[in-house]
Order: C-alpha cells, then structure tokens, then sequence
C-alpha cells in the first residue's frame, strides 16, 4: 500500500482544509512510515571561527577611503565570502587577537561574533544572541592599518543556529524562529538544543557551530550528523 493510501482525512462535510493543515498530515504519515523527513537534503554543519562584518563606513575608516572587501574565499552560502582583510579586536586593558578575519558583504551595522574562549581571551563577557542583534551588548575597538573604529556595542557570542530554504524548512516541518536539536556521533558525540532556525530564500541546508561548540563534539571526525524537532 502507498503511502498516499495510507491517508485518511478527516470526513468533515463542506469543510475546506488550509493547505499547511494538508502538509502536516502528509509530513505526520511520512514521517511515521520512513522515521524521517521525506526527501531529507544533505545536511553542512560549518564551524563558524571569529569573525568582523563591518559597515562601508567602518570598511574605508580602517582601510582607507575608497576601499572596499575583496574576496579571499567563497563561503558555502552563495554571495558570502571571507573577505582579504583582517583587523585587530582590542578589548579591555588592551588583551587583543591580532588578526580577525572580515566576511562580506558589508552590513547596516558592524558587530563582532565570537567563541566563549575567544571572549574570555579580550576580556569581555560576550552574551549570546542572534547575529544582528547587538543593543545592549558590549563594544571593542577595531584596529586596520588605515584607522581605528571604537564599537559602543556589537561584541556577541552568535547562538548555534540552522539555515534552510523554504523546501527545507517543510520537508523538517519547521517554520522562521523555530527551534531545532543537533545529534553528532563522533567520540565525544553530543546534543546541541535551541538551535535557531533561519529561513530565507536562496539559502542552503547549513548549521552553524562556533569553534567551542564544534572541538567539544569532535565536529571534524564526526561519523553522523542528524538535525531533528525535539
């Protein structure tokens, strides 16, 4: 029997059904027949390391009017690249890393993504949130060899997160803002929970784990990766 026979729906009369309550029961028959989401696409888990994304302003203040990121490297999200630049983040009592790697394009507003240790390093207490929500988070100074940019705030520990297209996002039955688990098999396998789901047009299949996140688990000899609805 398919799996389409399999499918009863409710014999409601002069009822019409909206067409994401039709999804459900389908993905619900699915997923209780294969134990996963139909037609489950290849799953990326990337480390995110330390990173800058800076304004047009911020860009020709450390590097000089006129100038702008050039592309050192493609990143698996189309349009995305980690840029030749690199600047110097300062944090408090002058703790620094010398050379943090900018990733383009440019953004509405500079901020700065990094790993626990990382934090610990400069001296900051760096809170984590969603990228591009810095109100209220801690500053730095940046530091390129044509000027220095002083950042009232934008200094943030990214929260682990997925990103997916539409399809990706109902083959999963997730929607935006959704909340997602990470299972690695390695052998220091883990869970990683509250992973926030970013949906978008265009966008590939891809989790995001910081470089604290990534050693703990053993993300490069992982044997299986699995995202999953908790």
């Amino acid at each position: 029997m398919s799996i389409a026979e399999t499918i009863q729906l409710p014999q409601l009369a002069q009822t019409t059904f909206d067409r994401t309550v039709i999804e459900q029961i389908v993905r619900e028959v699915v997923l209780s027949q294969t134990g996963g989401p139909p037609n489950t696409p290849e799953l990326v888990v990337s480390v995110s390391a330390r990173h800058v994304h800076l304004t047009d302003e911020h860009v020709e203040t450390l590097f000089g009017a006129g100038q702008r990121l050039t592309v050192m490297k493609d990143l698996y999200q189309d349009g995305f690249f980690a840029a030749d630049q690199t600047v110097m983040v300062v944090g408090p009592r002058r703790r620094m890393l010398p050379s943090v790697r900018i990733l383009g394009p440019t953004r509405p507003a500079s901020q700065v993504e990094l790993a626990y240790t990382d934090g610990i390093s400069l001296g900051i207490d760096t809170p984590v949130r969603a990228s591009g929500q810095i109100e209220g988070t801690p500053g730095c100074v940046l530091v390129g060899p044509a000027g220095v940019v002083e950042l009232k705030e934008g200094v943030i520990r990214a929260e682990r997160h997925v990103h997916m297209g539409p399809a990706d996002a109902i083959s999963y039955g997730v929607q935006d803002k959704d909340r997602m688990s990470l299972r690695v098999e390695s052998a220091c396998s883990a869970v990683f929970e509250n992973l926030l789901v970013r949906v978008g047009e265009k966008i590939k299949l891809e989790v995001h784990l910081d470089t604290d996140e990534g050693n703990a688990c053993g993300i490069d000899h992982a044997t299986r990766v699995e995202l999953f609805k908790p």
